[in-house]
């Protein structure tokens, strides 16, 4: 090499290996990203019926709302409350349990005209996936099964939170609602007044309350 390029070569070559530069062919694959598993780990939570309840309403009219509760159901739930997408649940009522405090009304709910509770006793949600998850809010979604008619349906959900109860037993609480029509699910019976307004609104909002056990190991 000239004598005269040689001293400017050396000092580009020192300058590289200052700053560590170090050359790969452009068509070496990217590193892998360093792989970490998951800790989160679903459990199995169980009922606690007494301080847990599945209400509805309904318009009467179009203008006041009748409130209800069911007060035989059953739920089984296993979630990771540090990873709400590890949420699966299965919701149980007993259609024959409904009270709106008023019997004679009750009675007609149990009816064909409406719940048919003799032919299907039990009305049920079986969950499918968890979205829109923001902080402790989301959305959940799964099949509603009323009568003989299945449809899907969304849930607003909240986990409200975790505690440990009086017996030392870890709970946490959850919140859900949804409004379904209940035409769809041939929920249909109606009477229009003299003014030709329906008594019984089509929309029906459900919602659960519910408290849950942690089970033991």
């Amino acid at each position: 090499m000239n004598k005269k390029h040689a001293f400017p070569a050396l000092l580009l070559v020192a300058a590289l290996v200052w700053a560590g530069f170090s050359w790969a062919p452009a068509d070496d694959p990217e590193p892998e990203p360093a792989v970490t598993e998951a800790t989160a780990e679903a459990v199995t939570w169980n009922l606690d019926p007494f301080h847990s309840e599945v209400t509805f309403f309904v318009r009467y009219l179009g203008l006041s709302r009748v409130t209800g509760v069911f007060h035989d159901f059953d739920v089984e739930l296993t979630a990771d409350p540090d990873d709400l997408n590890s949420l699966e649940t299965t919701a149980t009522v007993q259609v024959g349990s409904i009270d709106t405090r008023v019997e004679d009304r009750d009675d007609h709910l149990r009816s064909p005209d409406f719940f048919d509770a003799e032919s299907f006793p039990e009305m049920t949600f079986v969950s499918s996936e968890v979205r829109n998850i923001d902080g402790s809010s989301f959305t959940l979604v799964g099949d509603l099964t009323i009568k003989d008619v299945t449809r899907e349906v969304e849930f607003d959900a909240e986990l409200l939170g975790t505690a440990v109860g009086m017996q030392g037993n870890e709970r946490a609480a959850f919140t859900a609602t949804t409004v379904i029509d209940r035409m769809d699910y041939g929920v249909s019976w109606n009477e229009l007044t003299d003014a030709g307004g329906i008594i019984v609104g089509h929309d029906v909002t459900i919602t659960l309350d519910l408290q849950m056990l942690k089970a033991e190991e």
